[in-house]
């Protein structure tokens, strides 16, 4: 019982369950254009998807900015599998995955404002004034890597 795995994915191999996480998250719960959210970026991406006892509960993305910046995007825990940390360890995973490739000296995500203590607890800092994106307010945050 309340077994959590991730795996890393490719888009096309699992793009049902990313989907539907996504979907009923950022379009249903929050009011996102579905245009916004499916920007055409997800099969350059590397994708983590999140497991509670074996059924798909979450997801997060990872992609290159610049040679030496990776962000983290699209966290995405259905509201069934809140509270059990799941969001954290996608993040964390996600961390581990960048931090294995020594070229990335930055990590950069877009947080939604009131998870920002999220990422603030795993070493990101916040930069620069409060935005606007997809009718959400967020702020930048900046994690430096170790090398």
């Amino acid at each position: 019982m309340n077994q959590l795995e991730i795996k890393t994915v490719t888009y096309l191999e699992a793009i049902e369950p990313l989907q539907m996480i996504r979907c009923i998250v950022f379009q249903d719960e929050q009011g996102v254009n579905p245009e916004l959210e499916f920007d055409g970026l997800d099969e350059s991406a590397v994708h983590l998807l999140a497991y509670l006892d074996g059924e798909p509960v979450g997801t997060a993305r990872i992609r290159k900015l610049e040679p030496q910046t990776a962000k983290i995007e699209r966290v995405a825990v259905l509201s069934s599998a809140r509270g059990f940390g799941i969001g954290t360890e996608l993040v964390k995973t996600a961390l581990e995955l960048i931090s294995r490739n020594k070229n990335y000296l930055k990590v950069v995500v877009n947080a939604q404002e009131y998870i920002k203590k999220l990422y603030e607890k795993l070493g990101f800092q916040s930069v620069g004034e409060p935005f606007d994106e997809a009718g959400i307010p967020h702020i930048k945050m900046i994690k430096y890597l170790e090398g």
